[in-house]
């Protein structure tokens, strides 16, 4: 399945900061926020997380931190690489 920045519902954190997320069929999900906050949130951009079980995983090929100052395009590239990344055979909070 192809997935795009378009594929996001935003929900307003509060009154300038906006929040999304989005589940791949691999278990893995990215959380996507923009805002004052947000590494390029004041530029109107965005910040990426990579997420498994509704927590942001530091260990994956695509990223050991959280990506920020992406344009929309660069948020659905990365939702490509996320939803491309193998099953996860474990799951540890740290």
């Amino acid at each position: 399945m192809e997935y795009s920045f378009k594929d996001l519902k935003f929900i307003k954190i509060d009154a300038k900061s906006i929040a999304a997320r989005i589940y791949f069929s691999n278990g893995y999900g990215a959380s996507v926020v923009s805002g004052p906050n947000s590494y390029g949130g004041d530029e109107g951009l965005y910040e990426l997380a990579v997420i498994y079980n509704d927590c942001i995983v530091y260990d994956t090929p695509v990223t050991n931190d959280t990506l920020g100052f992406l344009t929309e395009d660069e948020v659905s590239a990365y939702f490509h690489k996320i939803a491309a990344l193998p099953l996860r055979t474990h799951f540890e909070i740290n």
